[in-house]
């Protein structure tokens, strides 16, 4: 067989080009014609999946529409919270009450069961107004499924200073309890006072407490400045503090230093203050000495004294040796080991008197 001629290796050429490009245009239409297919699926699967959330809906039209349909499933669940007769004062989030002293006010406290069984619980109160309230009962027991609504009233006392007063009520059914915040505004003219007392410092730590002096809330404001020896060492400017306080309320809080100094004498000033003018400043002084080094410094310096007394010591004794007479009675210093004549010779008052009789007999018989 013969060779292909160049005309008809570009035929083939081109052909095979051909067939690629056909190849490749037709490669996609098998995925988009999947893709109705899946659009169909979906299309039949979508009425499955809402229709049980279309089929619960009239099921918690029983008075607890809120809860009702999570309570099927779910563990028993309860609330309370203030009570009233719209959907706007039932997201009430406090009960608040005007009034001036010696009158009553009366509110209502829903509590709500979303559970399957009975619900018992007790109420109180609690602070300074929840003192002041009353409840038409203290144990209230409420149906499966099912709201109570509890009317609570509160007497001012008559010698109530004017101003704010807060409190709580407590629905306790044994095992958790809820708090709803009480807010009681007092008529009559208002007084703000507030006091900054018992500053301390102590490491990296400024403690201190906030005092109430008046009749009225208090959202306190705290500004911190801490000054040195050689300049100003914090200086924080005043921001909110994240708390209410109550006409008599004491507050005890710190303030974090994670930069306090090593070695200073510091003075520390807290200058707070409050809407309707309350305004007071509290300073305290403090003096930081590391103390590995001061344990060091204070042994190398009585190791110091120790050796200076030792030597002052030893030159007095040297000094007292060299300034004494000489001995007198033996004509000077004798050198160590040396016999003396008393030594060598003993005198006659030590001479034994009993043996001179035998010698001198003796020489007269001879």
């Amino acid at each position: 067989m013969s060779p292909p001629t160049p005309r008809l290796r570009r035929a083939l050429l081109v052909l095979t080009t051909a067939l690629a490009a056909l190849l490749c245009a037709l490669a996609p239409l098998p995925a988009a014609a999947a893709g109705p297919a899946d659009t169909d699926l979906a299309a039949d699967t979508a009425p499955a999946d809402t229709a049980p959330a279309v089929g619960t809906a009239p099921a918690a039209d029983d008075g607890s529409a809120d809860t009702a349909p999570a309570a099927d499933d779910g563990p028993a669940d309860w609330t309370a919270r203030p009570a009233g007769g719209g959907a706007d004062r039932d997201a009430r989030p406090y009960v608040y009450l005007e009034g001036t002293p010696g009158t009553a006010l009366q509110d209502r406290l829903a509590v709500t069961n979303s559970g399957r069984a009975p619900l018992t619980v007790r109420l109180r109160g609690d602070g300074r107004a929840g003192a002041w309230i009353g409840f038409a009962a203290d144990t209230v027991t409420v149906p499966a499924r099912t709201r109570a609504e509890v009317p609570l009233a509160l007497t001012v006392p008559p010698d109530a200073v004017p101003g704010d007063a807060s409190g709580e009520v407590v629905a306790d059914d044994g095992d958790e309890e809820i708090r709803v915040p009480v807010r009681v505004r007092i008529g009559g003219p208002t007084l703000a006072a507030l006091t900054v007392e018992d500053v301390e410092i102590s490491g990296g730590t400024i403690r201190y407490a906030l005092v109430n002096r008046g009749n009225a809330m208090l959202e306190p404001r705290l500004a911190v400045r801490a000054d040195g020896m050689f300049g100003t060492l914090l200086d924080r400017p005043e921001r909110p503090l994240p708390l209410e306080l109550a006409p008599g309320r004491r507050v005890e809080r710190t303030e974090p230093w994670p930069d306090a100094p090593a070695l200073d004498t510091v003075t520390v000033r807290l200058r707070v203050t409050a809407p309707g003018g309350a305004r007071d400043e509290a300073e305290a002084s403090a003096t930081y000495i590391p103390v590995a080094p001061a344990v060091g410094g204070g042994l190398l310096l009585l190791g110091g004294l120790a050796l200076l007394g030792s030597v002052a010591y030893r030159r007095r004794r040297t000094r007292r040796g060299d300034s004494e007479p000489p001995d007198t009675e033996t004509g000077g210093t004798e050198p160590p080991g040396a016999e003396t004549a008393d030594d060598r010779q003993p005198t006659t008052e030590t001479r034994p008197l009993v043996k001179a009789g035998p010698l001198v007999k003796a020489g007269a018989e001879s």
